[in-house]
């Protein structure tokens, strides 16, 4: 019997869950994450399968087995959940710098929230990433997963606000170089 197609769909849980069809790529994350990096981009053509990646990546890093039971990587790996701080700027606000600032404190919020831990109040969305990196990282190393990571950027090519984007972007991703210890 034939699976159906996930037309739409970019979620890995909704696929294998709803039986459908999946091209098994999880040789290829185990080879990419056994190569001794420690970040990566990956940049394919647009509808390319790149949300269905980090998702992918996401259900794997949080340690849930089952999900693969049927694929290569099954027992291929010692299954642990990590802490996630998965950003997706598709789903994100940033007409603004100041917007696009807000938003991203506002996202560690929640995953500290999610982690029942808090942030300084007042500190910047900088400072909230670190601390928040500090405090998961200091238990557990943290996987960092970004899709769609330079739409404030693209959809205002050719104008001043993805410059201005630009320089907010750069600053939060800088977190990452300092923040390198706490990182998986």
């Amino acid at each position: 019997m034939l699976k159906k197609l996930p037309l739409g769909l970019q979620t890995f849980e909704k696929i294998i869950e709803g039986n459908y069809l999946y091209v098994d790529k999880t040789q290829d994350i185990y080879h990419l994450l056994n190569s001794g990096g420690t970040y990566y981009f990956l940049s394919r053509p647009r509808r390319f399968g790149k949300s269905l990646l980090v998702s992918t990546l996401k259900s794997l890093f949080l340690g849930q087995q089952e999900l693969f039971k049927d694929l290569w990587i099954y027992d291929q790996i010692t299954w642990k959940e990590h802490p996630i701080i998965h950003i997706d700027f598709s789903s994100m606000s940033y007409n603004t710098p100041e917007q696009l600032a807000k938003n991203l404190g506002r996202r560690m919020d929640e995953f500290a929230k999610q982690h029942q831990m808090s942030l300084d109040k007042g500190t910047d969305y900088t400072g909230k990433f670190r601390q928040l990196l500090i405090q998961l990282g200091s238990h557990e190393k943290v996987v960092i997963l970004i899709d769609e990571y330079d739409k404030p950027m693209i959809d205002f090519i050719g104008e001043s606000t993805a410059l201005e984007n630009r320089k907010v972007l750069k600053n939060f991703y800088e977190i990452m170089k300092v923040s390198d210890p706490y990182i998986h």
